[in-house]
């Protein structure tokens, strides 16, 4: 697990020329910074390289079998479908609900492909609409925290318990005045955590161009 800090300092100056006070809205903003570097921890650890063995020493990469190249193109039906029987075909019991990780830009791939059915059509754009949050067995999550490759997006579909993430300390915060910062008010915000893959075969990762 890594520690993770967040702080920055509001002058009384500051405050006093803002009809609001600008604490709140500081201490939203380190939550928010939080919880992104919370998706990143989540998203390098699915799909990077793993720690693993009893003493978390060996380094486990994704293997090969659990990748879906790009093909020269971006998220597609096709591929959604592969990366459902990779896990199917794994035994990867089809009660854990199974997760997919997108950016905007699959979802647009998506409702841009000629070869979707009406029906498949009318249920990406209701998932486009946040009318449902669910296709071909797989619970959507939109995110610009995906990684890119300079080719494709890596967009990572997982089984519930395929990932652990691990919280040794839980997100706390603190405002708190400076003496030795001429007494500016500090927004802290802190936490540790980690997470790493539990079964190799309960990820896939599909590659996406863009």
């Amino acid at each position: 697990m890594d520690d993770y800090e967040w702080a920055d300092l509001i002058d009384d100056q500051d405050k006093i020329r803002m009809l609001a006070d600008p604490t709140s809205t500081y201490a939203q903003a380190a939550a928010s910074a939080m919880g992104r570097a919370m998706d990143d921890v989540v998203i390098a650890a699915i799909i990077g390289t793993s720690s693993t063995g009893s003493s978390g020493t060996t380094s486990t990469a994704l293997p090969s079998a659990q990748k879906i190249v790009h093909g020269s193109a971006g998220l597609t039906i096709a591929k959604l479908i592969s990366a459902k029987k990779i896990l199917d075909e794994a035994d990867v019991d089809p009660s854990i609900k199974r997760w997919i990780a997108v950016a905007p830009e699959q979802i647009e791939d998506l409702l841009n492909n000629t070869t979707v059915t009406s029906s498949d059509f009318n249920t990406v754009k209701a998932l486009a609409q946040g009318e449902i949050n669910s296709f071909v067995g797989f619970e959507f999550i939109v995110t610009n925290r995906l990684t890119d490759d300079g080719t494709s997006r890596q967009v990572v579909a997982w089984a519930q318990d395929g990932f652990t993430l691990a919280i040794g300390k839980d997100m706390s915060s603190r405002i708190d005045e400076r003496a030795d910062k001429s007494y500016s008010t500090q927004v802290y915000c802190s936490m540790t955590l980690g997470g790493t893959r539990m079964e190799e075969v309960k990820v896939v990762e599909i590659a996406c161009n863009e």
